[in-house]
């Protein structure tokens, strides 16, 4: 059975991440890629000629937008041009800093909606909310709202969101455990740091290059999360097997979204609720650091 459980987990789980990122356009600002595009979306961007400059292999921005500011300035309004189109997710109303690494000044910042059609690295903070109980550890899991613009009614991570500029990754996880769960400061401040897991995939709505800040969360044996924001229908409390069981569905009423279900393989495989060969697990463990 546990052998079943691993397959499928591969199985499902290499066929999400099969979209790797193919040779496309990069963004570049200052000789450094900041994002990636497709040839059909480095097009359109050409129609921007006061804003990009469109080559061969890559999109840089007109001269003349030299500056943090007014790159961001000018991003805006075509996010917003794009927006009008149809081609972007649903408005957000958020910032995200787009920089090579987490915590460096950002070169521009970006509208939320419009980091995968640019192929922006996104990062943000997940959280494991996990119980010791006398006779097994269980972990929570988040049903989406099937309102939500992406991976709506899915099941998610007790906590999860993307870090907006300016804001940190432990301010991020306290601030989603109280929307999404619940959870108050004090307690959502004891998250463990447990590494990151790192996503790469094309995806209808763009590129997805996102790194997640990964947290566990134990959380006492009575705590009930309770949904703030109306973004969570509900919540739901398995055993480490089953949640293993979750994560290998291909599709189907109670599939795990793709970010969520690298972050609990990680978890499975750093607390050893995985059983199997070396080369099975080693396999596993690729994929949360793709390459492509």
């Amino acid at each position: 059975m546990e052998a079943a459980i691993l397959t499928a987990i591969g199985a499902r789980l290499r066929a999400a991440l099969a979209h790797g990122i193919s040779a496309g356009y990069a963004l570049r600002v200052d000789g450094a890629t900041v994002g990636i595009l497709d040839a059909a979306r480095a097009r359109r961007l050409a129609g921007f000629a006061d804003v990009f400059t469109v080559g061969r292999d890559a999109v840089e921005f007109a001269p003349w937008l030299r500056d943090p500011p007014s790159r961001s300035a000018a991003i805006a309004q075509v996010a917003r041009e794009l927006a009008r189109d149809g081609q972007l997710s649903a408005w957000r109303d958020e910032l995200y800093a787009v920089s090579e690494t987490f915590g460096a000044p950002p070169v521009f910042v970006v509208e939320r909606a419009a980091a995968r059609y640019f192929g922006i690295r996104t990062w943000a903070a997940h959280v494991n909310g996990v119980v010791r109980r006398a006779d097994a550890t269980m972990m929570w899991f988040a049903r989406r709202s099937p309102r939500k613009p992406i991976d709506p009614g899915m099941l998610d991570n007790l906590v999860g969101g993307g870090i907006a500029a300016g804001r940190g990754v432990l301010e991020t996880a306290v601030s989603e455990a109280w929307e999404e769960a619940g959870i108050p400061e004090a307690l959502a401040s004891q998250a463990l740091p447990a590494g990151t897991v790192n996503v790469r995939r094309t995806n209808p709505d763009g590129v997805q290059r996102e790194t997640i800040f990964v947290h566990d969360l134990w959380l006492p044996p009575d705590f009930v999360p309770a949904n703030q924001d109306g973004e969570v229908v509900s919540q739901h409390c398995v055993s480490l097997p089953e949640a293993a069981r979750l994560i290998g569905i291909a599709q189907g009423g109670d599939e795990v979204t793709v970010d969520a279900s690298l972050v609990v393989l990680d978890f499975l495989l750093r607390h050893d609720a995985l059983r199997g060969d070396a080369k099975d697990l080693g396999s596993l463990r690729a994929l949360l650091e793709p390459t492509a």
